[in-house]
């Protein structure tokens, strides 16, 4: 019998799915078998492993834009590097062997213990910033809210130290379902859970035939965001004008318009402004390559440039254009990682022993969705955090967000990237 274990995920925000097969079958269908640990509120992990952790998760954002861009992609995009490293930590919770160090690897993961703790810091935190907020200027809300779950075939005998790894540092307890006698009905239940944790952002992670009597276990991810700007567009400003594509030619959108104190930063072949959110506990960072410099800033998009440009950045007052935008993406990650150095993970490698004993599961198929759409009010999305520090105000500026763009969404507490992309065309789609 083939071993598949497909991995969906999606951000809608950012939600992220992984299902894992074997060919081994007890527990009761539907109810919800939670280890009997408690998950840590206050997780024994150090200042140095967050910090750890938040880098890793910045260098994949980066390293998985440039392989996207390697394989083909070619139009607008939008991932959250968030959702992905989470879902594929809860795997990594079971990995051993090569797979587990190909993982730590494309990922940037922490020794085992560190690294389950660590992400219960950070998404803990990430969870705090989920009630709603009021913004000083205009009372605008702020709403992040994470969920994590797991799906695991009726019967089938997984690791309870697994288990434990779940519900103590992710949450989650194992939601009993029958892949083997009805996977049509676990389908179906998979993308119930989406749909109400994204509020029907995305309706379907799971399409017909990627969950079959093969698959032993789901693991999803969802990441919904939805906040107001601090300094809120004026719908009475907005105009249709040109934005000119790559190649020279133009389309006709919807441009806004505002004139606001702002984080500016005019770089090396580039302007980059930050956008804060209601009670500015995160913000979007726009980052426009000059004329004729998109592919050259492009490129140089790592760590090093996002350094550079916040040590850089400083208060200035900006006269802003920008365009309106809305769309989904959707990247098949299987042979992304691949070719990122994950081929362990993958069928027909059975390295996940760690969940359940003599192993036998296997990934293979992946896929990550995401979708945002950015207005005068603010934005509806899933995001990840940068920081910008003030100097002292010179004189205006002007940028213009008329040509092809970089976007990040970023919380300011924690430095995690949870959305990033581009956008090419800003035609709603």
């Amino acid at each position: 019998m083939a071993d598949r274990f497909p991995i969906l995920s999606i951000g809608c925000i950012g939600l992220a799915v992984l299902l894992l097969t074997a060919c081994q079958l007890s527990m009761s269908e539907g109810r919800i078998v939670q280890a009997d640990v408690p998950r840590v509120e206050s997780p024994d992990a150090t200042d140095a492993q967050v910090a750890q952790l938040v880098a890793g998760n910045q260098a994949f954002a980066f390293d998985l834009y440039h392989r996207a861009l390697a394989a083909g992609e070619d139009g607008n995009l939008i991932y959250s590097p968030y959702s992905i490293s989470l879902t594929f930590s809860m795997l990594y919770a079971g990995a051993q062997g090569e797979t587990e160090a190909e993982m730590a690897q494309v990922f940037y993961f922490l020794p085992q213990e560190a690294q389950h703790r660590a992400f219960n810091v950070v998404d803990q935190r990430l969870q705090s910033l989920g009630e709603a907020r009021q913004s000083e200027a205009g009372g605008a809300s702020f709403e992040l809210n994470l969920a994590n779950a797991v799906w695991g075939q009726r019967g089938y005998p997984f690791r309870e130290p697994y288990l434990d790894i779940l519900a103590a540092q992710y949450g989650t307890g194992l939601r009993v379902v029958d892949f083997q006698g009805a996977p049509e009905k676990a389908r179906e239940a998979i993308n119930a859970w989406v749909a109400k944790e994204t509020e029907e952002r995305i309706k379907e992670i799971a399409p017909p035939g990627s969950v079959s009597a093969d698959t032993r276990l789901v693991l999803a991810n969802a990441i919904y965001f939805e906040a107001g700007w601090d300094y809120p567009f004026q719908e009475s400003a907005t105009a249709d004008g040109p934005f000119t594509l790559l190649d020279g030619s133009q389309v006709t959108v919807p441009l806004m318009h505002q004139e606001t104190r702002l984080t500016y930063v005019d770089g090396e072949g580039y302007q980059a402004v930050q956008l804060p959110y209601a009670g500015q506990v995160a913000d979007m960072w726009v980052i426009l390559p000059a004329e004729g410099r998109f592919d050259d800033v492009q490129a140089r998009l790592g760590v090093d440039l996002i350094e550079a440009m916040q040590r850089d950045a400083g208060a200035r007052r900006v006269i802003l254009t920008l365009p309106r935008f809305g769309f989904e993406t959707s990247l098949e990650l299987h042979n992304l990682f691949k070719e990122m150095g994950m081929a362990h993970v993958f069928c027909p490698a059975l390295d996940f022993e760690g969940m359940v004993e003599g192993g036998g599961l296997c990934v293979d198929y992946a896929l990550h969705r995401a979708t945002i759409t950015v207005d005068e009010e603010g934005t509806e999305a899933a995001a990840a955090t940068m920081i910008a520090v003030p100097v002292e105000r010179v004189e205006d500026v002007e940028m213009a967000v008329d040509r092809p763009f970089l976007f990040g969404i970023v919380t300011r507490e924690t430095g995690i990237v949870l959305f990033f992309g581009r956008v090419l065309n800003p035609v709603f789609a």
